[in-house]
């Protein structure tokens, strides 16, 4: 008799699956949309730089007249720094403002898919978005894998470039703190191959080589937790045929 495959373990909801939520800082989102973006610039003040674990880039604690609110750093912004924020802000490295004030070929991160979502896009560390153009469809916006979208023009974005640019260009070193990086993201280390397991424990265990199942690897959408592994309700299967 195998013994329950990782999905159904992951399902139980043990404290190995689990992320060090306890230890996050805060959510990282623009302050309340409110009628009076219009008038003159908001100010806040950057309090503190913070770490977050599971987090690639710094957090800027900031204090304005509606309160504390946490956003990811761009580079450049320090402590004691002053931000605006509004239709009226000025182009500076830390402030926000909607996309139709923002000029084509600026850089910008934190950005907003609809108005007043707190910002979705291009937010790991050293991640941005630049604005293409002002068009009838909207504001075209290429965003960090080059795919090209149009945007609502009152979609926030914060100018400059996320912080922390070079940190996937050192190495771990050291496989536990690999482990210790994947614990805080709630992701399980190190993570066996099910072709490489037998198959009593995998549904792809077994094979002379480990390196191909001896089952097909693709599952239906509604597969049972002990059946859905590998390509699941994939539209195609192996390499593309060459058309002639």
């Amino acid at each position: 008799m195998g013994k329950r495959i990782r999905v159904q373990r992951r399902g139980r909801g043990s404290s190995t699956f689990k992320g060090s939520t306890h230890k996050r800082v805060a959510p990282s989102r623009y302050t309340p949309l409110s009628k009076t973006e219009g008038d003159e610039p908001k100010r806040a003040v950057v309090e503190e730089l913070l770490h977050e674990p599971g987090r690639g880039s710094p957090l800027i604690k900031a204090r304005a007249d509606r309160g504390v609110f946490h956003l990811v750093a761009p580079e450049g912004v320090s402590v004691g720094q002053e931000l605006q924020f509004g239709e009226n802000a000025s182009i500076a490295t830390g402030n926000f403002l909607p996309l139709s004030e923002i000029p084509s070929g600026t850089y910008v991160c934190n950005l907003e898919l609809s108005p007043g979502d707190g910002g979705k896009i291009a937010k790991s560390s050293g991640t941005y978005a630049t604005v293409v153009a002002q068009t009838p469809e909207g504001i075209q916006v290429r965003l960090p894998s080059k795919k090209s979208v149009y945007l609502n023009p009152k979609c926030r974005a914060t100018i400059g470039v996320v912080s922390g640019s070079g940190r996937t260009g050192k190495p771990f070193a050291k496989a536990g703190k690999r482990a210790k990086w994947m614990k805080s993201k709630g992701k399980v280390y190190p993570r066996s191959k099910g072709v490489a397991m037998v198959p009593a424990s995998h549904p792809h265990g077994g094979g002379a080589h480990k390196s191909s199942s001896l089952r097909p690897t693709t599952v239906s959408r509604t597969a049972p937790p002990g059946q859905k592994v590998g390509l699941i309700a994939a539209r195609q299967s192996g390499r593309k045929q060459r058309r002639r």
